[in-house]
């Protein structure tokens, strides 16, 4: 049995996982858990896969796991870590071939890290590691031998697309966004846009954070920097077009003018599997596409002018170094004040903007580097909202 370890195991993408391990009999065993402080899904997935290690946020949650587990007559209690180095305890279990990083935020990149070191195969859904330190993750993966294999529909698309692909052979990568719930609004609509109208997305349903990021059009500029890492691409052969349907997940075109694209169900089980079962492919429980129910597939270019989020992150990544953590923490900051009613929607972009151009890119060639601006950026982007937040032209 193959040995897996879960990094976010109560959150959606660990939750499919466990589903996907679950339509496998016999296949995967569950090494380790890591989660935050939902001990009552967490104790429930110890019942059913008896990890050996798991790990919580803090002592509180571990003692309510314990006492969990004791209420559920779990006889054998796995080993309990706490926080980041639990995560990494998790990450660097023995004999877990393959890690699903599904942690939010900053908090996955050290785990991340452990097991790239390691040389495990890591089955990313994370966007954040790669913004904030691609280069370090790229670099420990190829010194160690470890596969980085993307669970990101995107990216997992991309994936699927290039691989029976010549390398020198592509020209361009293409990323298809959903448009959001502001592809057709003005600009002016779109500056004042309320926290409903933002949240209101036409095809996802999706966590706050990632909706926002969506409406901003953010999302699609944070998978830019991450194609760029996973896929070894220059900054330019990278594009967006928007595509409402979001049935093709992504494309690739060749250097002949020939375009390949990945299509099928809307479901994040599909980018699971595939990177747990990679490089075979296996039978699904999903239903395949339905292409006679497709009425028509759309794709347009994307509005600059409307979304400045995406030119931000392109900067960002063409200047390096520290500038995209930089970037990623910046947003982090603004969306969540855009939720809490203390900014308006198209300040978003502004604060991301002044933080960049406040800051002087330095290598990030360290993880303490890449932690350092994410602290700074945040620090700075919250006394601009909060110390002199009536300024907001």
């Amino acid at each position: 049995m193959k040995q897996i370890a879960i990094l976010g195991s109560t959150g959606s993408i660990g939750c499919n996982t466990l589903r996907v391990i679950e339509s496998f009999k016999g296949e995967f065993g569950v090494a380790a858990l890591g989660a935050g402080s939902n001990v009552e899904l967490l104790a429930e997935q110890i019942e059913a896969h008896r990890p050996r290690v798991v790990s919580v946020n803090d002592d509180e949650s571990a003692n309510k796991l314990r006492h969990e587990l004791k209420r559920r007559g779990v006889a054998s209690q796995p080993k309990i870590g706490i926080g980041v180095d639990g995560l990494c305890e998790v990450a660097t279990i023995n004999g877990a071939e393959i890690v699903i990083g599904a942690v939010v935020g900053a908090l996955g990149l050290l785990p991340t890290y452990c097991a790239l070191d390691m040389g495990r195969r890591v089955a990313l859904a994370n966007k954040e590691t790669l913004v904030i330190a691609g280069e370090l993750m790229t670099r420990a993966a190829e010194k160690s031998g470890a596969e980085l294999l993307p669970v990101d529909s995107e990216h997992n698309a991309l994936h699927q697309c290039l691989r029976g692909e010549r390398r020198r052979e592509v020209k361009r990568l293409i990323l298809t966004a959903s448009g959001g719930p502001f592809r057709n609004s003005s600009k002016e609509e779109i500056e004042n846009a309320t926290r409903e109208q933002a949240l209101n997305h036409p095809t996802w349903r999706m966590g706050e954070k990632i909706t926002i990021d969506s409406a901003t059009m953010m999302n699609k500029g944070l998978e830019v920097i991450e194609a760029r890492w996973l896929f070894n691409a220059a900054t330019d052969e990278i594009d967006i077009v928007v595509h409402p349907q979001s049935v093709v997940h992504s494309m690739i075109e060749l250097v002949d003018g020939s375009i390949i694209a990945q299509m099928g169900v809307t479901d994040m089980r599909h980018a699971i599997q595939y990177a747990l079962t990679y490089p075979d492919r296996r039978p699904a429980e999903l239903p395949p596409l339905d292409l006679t129910a497709l009425s028509k597939l759309e794709f347009f270019a994307l509005d600059a002018e409307k979304f400045p989020c995406v030119t931000l992150a392109y900067d960002a990544l063409r200047k390096g170094g520290t500038m995209p953590a930089v970037l990623n923490a910046a947003n982090e900051v603004a969306v969540a004040a855009f939720l809490d009613g203390k900014i308006r929607f198209g300040y978003i972009p502004r604060l991301i903007r002044g933080a960049c151009e406040a800051h002087t890119p330095q290598p990030a060639s360290t993880l303490d580097a890449v932690l350092a601006a994410d602290r700074w950026s945040r620090d700075w982007a919250r006394q601009h909202i909060y110390g002199h937040h009536h300024s907001q032209s």
